[in-house]
């Protein structure tokens, strides 16, 4: 099977052809460390750590570099709102990032290098775009000139009209045209600052991927991913100064980009006051459910995300632990990721395709009755699970999670009375207690080794 992914750079399907097949590289823009990270922003993670574990049933080495901006004029706004140093924001973010990340099943990249790490790579970066003519200097500020590229453009398929009024373009009096956007710009003493050529500053926000990706992938890599509001004018900047420093005709073989968050399908909006953060929402629910509805959707498309979506991502997950607990069988090697499941992900990480095929595999479980079925089963679901990131906690944590948020000792005793009550041919008190247990979403189980219970989100078991 040959891997699959649409280019955003020709707005086409292509078959996966890495630069060297010994050495996979990737890089995907990581957070700048202000806030607390939205699930819009948790996207792109959970997405590319897919896109690497995919990577890597192919291929033995997958290098995967994901930054953190640690240098941005949000980062200086919060701290003086806050009155606390710049280095205390950075920090305390970057760490609630990687935990929140954590908890969605999210692995580590190969290299998360940070910004103010890297800024000789950045100013050497910016020397050689002034001396190959493709940047100046004015007012303390450096700037790449997009007329000196004649490609620019070529990724977000804007013309320079267009991008006049684009997103986070600056107009400023000191540039000589208005899309050129900064590459250095000077620093007050309140703010992070470095000496430079060009007096004491800092660097501009697109300049910093670009030393990053090539200190630690190469000038020209096989993959960049990120989410689609970084195609213009980030990483429309990152491919024209990349290619320009470096004397190639590309910087990135294949633009890989996610789609939108949305909330109840409207657009998530601090005006709107429907923002989530992963860290509030993961004081409610396990990551994994969330992991779940951000694979939901086709990476592609935009992602409604709902407290119904939420609800049934849980559900789901509540039955496949089921399914683990009373029929996953252990096995003694490692097994292959099953073809229905592989297939999907290659075309493109089709993961509403690779969920089903995951699903239907916990079903087929269910339903087997042969040992030797059983066991093929568990080996190919273990293996699905692993890639897909699901059904990586023991059944009896994930249930016993759930059942800690309520008075267990209580629920015990209703079921003990209505073992009681089904014992006396009480039917109508038995009936009137599961009442009372559904309502509080308990589910309860009857068999032969007597009532087993769990809990469900929702009114209603899929």
């Amino acid at each position: 099977m040959n891997i699959t992914v649409y280019n955003t750079l020709t707005r086409a399907k292509e078959s996966f052809v890495p630069l060297d097949p010994q050495r996979v590289t990737m890089y995907v823009c990581g957070p700048t460390v202000y806030n607390y990270a939205h699930i819009g922003n948790a996207r792109p993670p959970v997405i590319f750590d897919l896109w690497r574990r995919v990577l890597q049933t192919r291929y033995d080495q997958v290098v995967y570099v994901s930054n953190i901006t640690d240098v941005d004029d949000k980062i200086n706004a919060a701290a003086a709102a806050q009155g606390v140093p710049i280095s205390d924001i950075t920090r305390r973010f970057t760490d609630i990032y990687i935990e929140d990340m954590a908890a969605l099943g999210v692995q580590p990249p190969d290299v998360r290098p940070r910004a103010t790490e890297h800024i000789p790579e950045i100013i050497s970066m910016i020397k050689a775009l002034i001396d190959s003519g493709h940047a100046y200097e004015a007012e303390q500020h450096v700037l790449f000139d997009v007329s000196a590229y004649p490609d620019y453009g070529q990724l977000s398929r804007r013309d320079r009209r267009e991008m006049i009024a684009g997103a986070r373009v600056e107009v400023a009096p000191y540039k000589r045209q208005p899309e050129d956007f900064v590459l250095w710009k000077p620093s007050s003493g309140d703010l992070p600052g470095w000496d430079s050529p060009w007096g004491y500053g800092r660097p501009g926000w697109h300049i910093e991927c670009s030393a990053m990706a090539a200190k630690h992938l190469g000038e020209v890599i096989d993959i960049h991913g990120g989410g689609s509001d970084l195609v213009f004018p980030h990483h429309e900047n990152e491919l024209a100064q990349s290619c320009c420093v470096h004397q190639q005709d590309r910087f990135a073989r294949y633009w890989l980009h996610n789609g939108f968050v949305q909330m109840e399908s409207r657009k998530m909006s601090k005006s709107l006051g429907n923002v989530l953060t992963v860290h509030e929402l993961l004081q409610q629910h396990p990551g994994e459910v969330l992991r779940y509805v951000l694979l939901s959707a086709h990476y592609h498309q935009p992602l409604d995300w709902s407290e119904a979506a939420v609800t049934q991502a849980h559900k789901t997950l509540d039955r496949l632990y089921a399914i683990a607990r009373d029929h996953l069988q252990p096995v003694a090697a490692a097994a292959s990721v099953p073809d229905a499941v592989l297939s999907a992900l290659y075309d493109d990480l089709n993961t509403p395709k690779a969920l089903a095929a995951f699903n239907q595999l916990c079903r087929d479980l269910a339903a087997a009755k042969d040992t030797a079925e059983k066991q093929g089963l568990s080996a190919d679901i273990r293996a699905a699970g692993a890639l897909l990131g699901l059904l990586q906690e023991a059944p009896e944590a994930w249930f016993g999670r759930q059942k800690q948020a309520l008075d267990a000792d209580a629920i015990d005793a209703l079921i003990a009375a209505r073992d009681a009550a089904r014992q006396q041919r009480d039917f109508a008190r038995a009936d009137a207690i599961r009442a009372e247990l559904d309502a509080m979403n308990v589910i309860i189980e009857d068999s032969a080794d007597g009532t087993k219970w769990r809990v469900r989100q929702g009114t209603a078991e899929s």
